[in-house]
Order: C-alpha cells, then sequence, then structure tokens
C-alpha cells in the first residue's frame, strides 16, 4: 500500500506535540497504564500497558485525525474531509469531524467488518463501501477528493496525525517516569513516530522499540535501504498495522529516534491477545497486542520498567473466536488425535472416561466405523481436547496408551 504525501512537510519537534496535547484536553482520553505481573515475572522487570484500546473510538487514532482536522481553514472545513479506512482510522476521523462540525465521507472496504461500518456510521461519516482491498478504498477516495474538493485525512503520513499520536508519549512520561523501554506497534508508523519525537526530546535515555507483523514488515528492508520501500504484505490477523510501505513523513522520524524495529509471527500474536484477554482483562486487537507479542517471544531483551502500548481494541468478534483458537493451539492447550478401538457397545464411552480421569476436555469426536481401512471389528476416532498445556498434552497421550489405546497422530 502506497500513499506518500503531497507536499513537503517542516520537521516535527516537541512543540508540536505539546501543542496538540493542549488541543486535545477534553476531547481524548488520558488512557490508563495498567501493570501485568505475569509478564513482569517473564521480563524480570515491572511492565506496564498503556491501554489505548480504552481511548474514545476504541483506539489511539481519534489524537491524531482530531488534531488534523482541527487545523484546516475555515475553507477547508467547508469543502468536508475524506478517509480511507478499514477500521480505527475511520472511526477517528467520523468521530473528530462530528466534534468539529465537519462533514466526512469515509470509504472503507466491501468486506469491512460490519461492527466497524455501524460504529463509523453511528460517529457521524457518510460511509461508502468500495473496493476489495484497502489499495481500491483508497484510490476511489482520493478520486473523490478531488472531485468535490474534500480534505484527504491521511491515517498517519502527516506532521499533523503523527502530532496527536505523540500525545501517547507525553502521557507515558507523566504516568510512569521511571520508565525505561518504550515498545509500540507500527503499521505506516504514525504512532511510534509521534511517541518518539515526544519521548526522545524529553527523556533520551528512554528506548523505543517497534514492532511489526512478519506478513507485513516494510520497516525492516526500508530501514535497511535508508528509504520507504514497499512489500507485498502477506494474509496476518493483525491488520491495523498491515501496511506495505511506511509513510514517508513518518519514516524518517523513526529512522532517526527509534532504536529498534522487530517483528513477530502470528503465532505470537494470536499468544499475545489471549495473554492480554485471560490475565489482564483486555479487550484488544492483533494489532494492538503486537507489543506484547514481542514481550512473550524475547523476554530478556527489554530493559524495565517496559510500558507496552495497546493501540487499539476494536475487533471483530467472529476473528477474535479464531485468533483464540488460534492462540490456544500456539499454546498448547489443544490436543488433535487419532486412534483405533475395537467396535463394540460402550467401547466410545470407555474412551471418554479415560479422557475423564485424564482431566482434558472434549471439544469434538469424529467416530469412524465404515473405512476400506479399518478391520471388521475396528473403528477409528479423531478427538479435539482442550487440555491444560503442552506438558498437560503429554499426559493425556500416555494416559490413553497405558489404556491401550493405539494413538496413530
Amino acid at each position: 500500500m502506497s500513499f506518500g504525501t503531497s507536499h513537503p512537510l517542516p520537521p516535527l519537534i516537541l512543540d508540536d506535540v505539546l501543542g496538540a496535547q493542549k488541543m486535545l484536553s477534553g476531547v481524548s482520553r488520558t488512557t490508563p497504564i495498567e501493570g501485568s505481573r505475569h509478564l513482569s515475572r517473564l521480563v524480570g522487570a515491572p511492565v506496564r500497558f498503556k491501554c489505548e484500546n480504552l481511548q474514545r473510538t476504541g483506539s489511539f487514532k481519534l489524537r491524531g485525525a482530531y488534531v488534523r482536522i482541527a487545523g484546516l481553514s475555515p475553507e477547508e472545513r467547508a469543502s468536508g474531509v475524506v478517509a480511507a479506512s478499514a477500521g480505527n482510522h475511520a472511526q477517528g476521523v467520523a468521530l473528530a469531524s462530528s466534534l468539529l462540525g465537519v462533514r466526512s465521507t469515509v470509504f472503507m472496504p466491501l468486506g469491512a467488518p460490519l461492527p466497524k461500518v455501524a460504529a463509523t456510521r453511528e460517529y457521524g461519516a457518510e460511509v461508502r463501501l468500495h473496493g476489495q482491498v484497502v489499495d481500491e478504498t483508497l484510490a476511489a477516495a482520493q478520486e473523490y477528493a478531488q472531485q468535490t474538493g474534500a480534505v484527504f485525512i491521511h491515517p498517519f503520513d502527516h506532521a499533523d496525525i503523527i502530532a496527536g499520536q505523540g500525545t501517547v508519549g507525553l502521557e507515558i512520561l507523566e504516568q510512569c517516569p521511571e520508565v525505561r523501554t518504550i515498545v509500540v506497534g507500527i503499521g505506516g508508523g504514525g504512532l511510534a513516530a509521534g511517541i518518539a519525537v515526544a519521548v526522545k526530546a524529553l527523556r533520551p535515555d528512554v528506548r523505543v522499540i517497534g514492532v511489526q507483523a512478519a506478513n507485513a514488515a516494510a520497516y525492516p528492508p526500508s530501514l535497511s535501504a535508508g528509504r520507504p520501500v514497499s512489500v507485498e504484505a502477506q494474509p496476518t490477523m493483525a491488520d491495523g498495522i498491515k501496511v506495505g510501505r511506511p509513510g514517508d513523513v513518518p519514516f524518517g522520524i523513526i529512522r532517526e529516534l527509534v532504536d529498534e524495529v522487530r517483528t513477530v509471527s502470528e503465532d505470537e500474536l494470536s499468544s499475545a491477545l489471549l495473554l492480554c484477554l485471560e490475565r489482564a482483562k483486555m479487550v484488544v486487537e492483533p494489532a494492538g497486542a503486537s507489543p506484547v507479542a514481542a514481550l512473550l517471544s524475547d523476554p530478556g531483551a527489554f530493559e524495565g520498567p517496559v510500558v507496552a502500548v495497546l493501540s487499539g481494541g476494536n475487533v471483530d468478534p467472529l476473528l477474535m473466536q479464531r485468533i483464540l483458537t488460534h492462540g490456544m493451539a500456539a499454546a498448547g492447550r489443544f490436543l488433535s488425535l487419532r486412534l483405533r478401538l475395537t467396535d463394540r457397545p460402550g467401547a466410545l464411552a470407555t474412551l471418554l472416561g479415560v479422557l475423564s480421569v485424564a482431566d482434558a476436555n472434549v471439544l469434538d469426536v469424529r467416530h469412524v466405523r465404515t473405512d476400506p481401512r479399518l478391520g471388521l471389528t475396528e473403528a477409528e476416532v479423531e478427538l479435539h481436547l482442550e487440555t491444560k498445556g503442552p506438558e498437560h498434552c503429554v499426559e493425556v497421550s500416555a494416559a490413553l496408551r497405558d489404556a491401550g489405546y493405539t494413538v496413530i497422530a
């Protein structure tokens, strides 16, 4: 996905972020910071969450959108604004526009989750569904801007957007002055760039570490090349940070101020989301859980105290269900296996009794009695079990073998 800026922009400085903070007073929430005992034990130092998933509209995006739209001239406001987004930016622009009395039109892909479409409309935007992928949606929004004179509100590649997102960094320093490392997800780079501008100006000793989904990681090759380069993003559950090309403006800031950019796998993302839900009682979208995934994947690499930015909590319930299942499998809490038994009355009940004694929860049973591979007195059972973890999986398999069953897989 390539956006690009329409004109050169002046360098962003701390005063811009401080000005954005004043502008956002009474508009955005000062979101809480919550501790994580589990991650603190794992990392060996205090770990805290900056809960932007509890921000108005469910993500940090309101901050930048409001600052950008508030900075428009009266003539520009009269022309309205337009944006393209599959979710969080759409809602941020919609609410910011409503608060400022500006007409907004938001283009969203045809496959955008219905809860996000409904929320964007409820915040006051006219929603137009167009395109199968965000690139097509973006092109439609830009064409609309050219035809109508509406101002295109870029999701990350504008100094005002970055200044607004940088207020997250100011709040972190106020709420956790002892912080040594801030971990934040990176898509186009607006949030990480804004945080880096604020934090490095006030506390240059604090490390800022960015995290990308490995399937959509444009920053590592871009940083190596010294300029933004495009990559073909692969499918990832972290759609909030799925961006094929860094923004020109945030890239320059991240190259200079962000200490490191890491990548995390899909398994690590799903495990992180599961941890946030189970241990922290936080509903977080996969992109918002990416800093937690980085901590889980290499806990010894982060000097504490650590603040991980949970950037958003807008996740479709159906996607959440699939991700949680994936996360439990990645954590070794699902066991799938096949075994053969003698086909006689009560055989399946006896098998389930063994599993009950082993304290395994049966999620699904597929009982095959007619198959050319089976003998006349044989049946095959495919089991999907919920377990307590990898060690319990071994114990359950051993219990089945001890009971005389042949475990095939």
